[in-house]
């Protein structure tokens, strides 16, 4: 019995301890990308805002969200460097539509039962 609570004890502490190291691995990771922004960087928003690095200051970044459209925020909130947008575009894009065939073949198609 006076073995019980040192143990249920460290089945509480354990997991919460890993959990801890799991929260500041990620914090530092994101705070190095939050370091490393450069001028033209594609970024997303911790609020879901896409914009493209036009200035950067120590604490804040100017985001360029349209044409001619520049807003300033912290560089806290900057929760993700958009992947290059040219490997999406290189992507062919699947059609449903048959492609079209010859009459010669429309022919043999329809004749062929």
């Amino acid at each position: 019995m006076d073995f019980l609570f040192p143990l249920l004890i460290l089945a509480l502490l354990v997991p919460m301890f890993f959990g801890i190291r799991k929260q500041k691995r990620e914090a530092e990771k994101v705070s190095t990308m939050q370091e490393a922004l450069k001028v033209g960087d594609a970024v997303v928003t911790t609020s879901g805002l896409y914009g493209t690095v036009v200035d950067l200051d120590e604490n804040t970044v100017d985001l360029e969200i349209a044409e001619d459209v520049v807003t300033t925020w912290l560089r806290q909130a900057i929760r993700e460097v958009r992947a290059d947008e040219q490997t999406v575009e290189e992507t062919p894009e699947v059609t449903d539509a048959p492609a079209e065939e010859a009459v010669e073949q429309t022919e043999t198609r329809l004749t062929k039962d």
